[in-house]
């Protein structure tokens, strides 16, 4: 990839034009002077000579660099293959990506005012200042993909000793994956089956935070067997418990599914890593995955101090 910055661009008024300037001091809220600097997860804005070049061509309206409020107009970058938390590094800054499109603001923009659409909200990358700099028409890009790292445990005395297949946990797996494709997050995937035994999940939830496993889900072993030992091995080790999630799963499926209230399951966070803990039956754990996966998301946002709101 030969990635480089075209332009770069400040403006000392939010929801105006910027004007292209030959060299910018980036610090750790943003490009000095510019409006859109500050102590929150929008300090730096890229979007694509690419992507201005199409959108000149399908609306007929021409458009100047930082016309569409970007700090760093792009090229070479496929920014349309950049996901949450990937790191770019512009000449001698490094940028995390903490938001990806945005909310149009409408008839303030006096290109959506002249074509009816603005390419900010679909193609236009956020980030947060890691490293401070100086940025220069010309610097080179370098882009590095984050991946989150996700794993499923299956607690299952019968499964792992082979009398039957784990269907939860391939079931939830698949959920997971499905839920991260084409969304704003990359994620790697790992399961693994165990039996039911304490020091068994200590030594794969000790591995998993060594791996700096981001989101970890469990099936099995919530119920009232003497063998149902996933929530109270897991309860003691959280940093945070999350009631809310599991107690109004509980209540929403016990509608239909009055044994669901039976249900030990949990979710709470291990320093960064969030941790679900969900039933064993696979229709229970899919029901619950339904669930976490429309607030994974905000979730994950919160737990990397992104304000999503």
């Amino acid at each position: 990839m030969n990635a480089r910055v075209v332009s770069v661009n400040r403006s000392e008024a939010k929801g105006t034009p910027k004007t292209p300037v030959e060299t910018a001091l980036v610090t750790l809220t943003g490009l000095e002077g510019d409006a859109h600097a500050g102590p929150w997860h929008r300090q730096v804005s890229l979007l694509s000579e690419e992507g201005t070049t199409r959108f000149s061509a399908r609306t007929g309206r021409a458009v100047n660099h930082g016309e569409f409020a970007e700090n760093i107009t792009t090229s070479g970058l496929p920014l349309e293959q950049v996901r949450m938390l990937d790191q770019i590094r512009v000449g001698p800054c490094d940028l995390e990506v903490t938001q990806i499109g945005k909310a149009c603001h409408g008839d303030r923009c006096a290109i959506f005012r002249d074509v009816g659409e603005c390419l900010m909200p679909k193609e236009g990358i956020f980030c947060r200042v890691r490293t401070p700099g100086v940025v220069r028409v010309d610097d080179p890009i370098l882009w590095t993909q984050h991946y989150l790292l996700c794993r499923v445990l299956t607690l299952s005395d019968r499964a792992s000793a082979g009398l039957y297949e784990d269907q939860s946990g391939p079931a939830v797996a698949t959920a997971l994956t499905q839920h991260f494709a084409g969304g704003h997050w990359r994620a790697s995937l790992r399961t693994d089956l165990i039996p039911d035994d304490r020091d068994a999940l200590r030594q794969h939830l000790a591995e998993a935070l060594a791996a700096g496993t981001a989101v970890l889900v469990t099936t099995g072993g919530t119920g009232l067997g003497p063998r149902d030992i996933t929530p109270d091995t897991l309860r003691p080790m959280l940093d945070r418990e999350i009631p809310g999630i599991m107690e109004y799963i509980r209540v929403t499926c016990a509608a239909q599914h009055p044994a669901a209230v039976l249900s030990r399951s949990l979710a709470g966070m291990i320093g960064t890593t969030l941790v679900f803990c969900l039933p064993g039956s696979p229709r229970a754990a899919l029901e619950y995955m339904a669930f976490v996966a429309k607030i994974l998301d905000h979730t994950l946002c919160m737990v990397q101090g992104i304000d999503s709101h």
